[in-house]
């Protein structure tokens, strides 16, 4: 039987690249980890939102009850647990390939690189940021009840480990996706 031309492969097209092996229990957990640690922070800010204080004092809320604030800490809330949410792309298959319903790109590999690059910023940038949680409590709260600065040490704490995690998984991400080097 013979190939027509559109059968044959030519030099000009790539071979369909392997699917990448799937992600290990460890990273798979910790990305589910990184969605679950940015919650309490989110809830807390959702209940200032909806006007309850929170913990602070009543002189300590005022400046959260303009529109602005609420605004503010809604799209904070909603954007951080996104941006965790984003983080199960890693160890997804829809962190390997576009869904098909995204226009444009939607079924195209992902290059390995454009989730590794934002996502490694993202971790540095988060390690950064939450550093100094840990001197919560070293630090002055007068706009604060007492129960209102231990809550929020407690749920605001775990944010520490989002940027560690979140690099974790990425470089988990990077290994199991880099493309191979072949010796011709």
């Amino acid at each position: 039987m013979m190939r027509t031309r559109q059968e044959r492969p030519t030099d000009s097209t790539p071979a369909p690249l392997p699917s990448p092996p799937p992600a290990p229990r460890w990273a798979v957990r910790a990305a589910q980890l990184t969605t679950l640690i940015v919650l309490p922070t989110g809830l807390w800010r959702l209940a200032m939102v909806c006007g309850f204080p929170s913990g602070y004092t009543a002189a300590g809320f005022v400046p959260f009850e303009t529109p602005g604030a609420k605004l503010w800490m809604l799209a904070l809330s909603v954007a951080c647990e996104l941006l965790a949410l984003l983080t199960l792309g890693l160890v997804r298959p829809w962190g390997e390939t576009v869904p098909r319903w995204v226009p444009v790109i939607g079924g195209r590999r992902v290059r390995p690189l454009a989730a590794v690059v934002p996502a490694a910023a993202g971790a540095l940038a988060l390690t950064a940021i939450w550093a100094a949680m840990p001197l919560w409590w070293t630090y002055p709260h007068a706009d604060m009840t007492p129960a209102g600065r231990l809550l929020v040490g407690v749920i605001y704490q775990p944010l520490v480990l989002w940027g560690p995690l979140l690099g974790a998984v990425t470089v988990s991400y990077y290994r199991r996706t880099r493309p191979t080097h072949r010796e011709d």
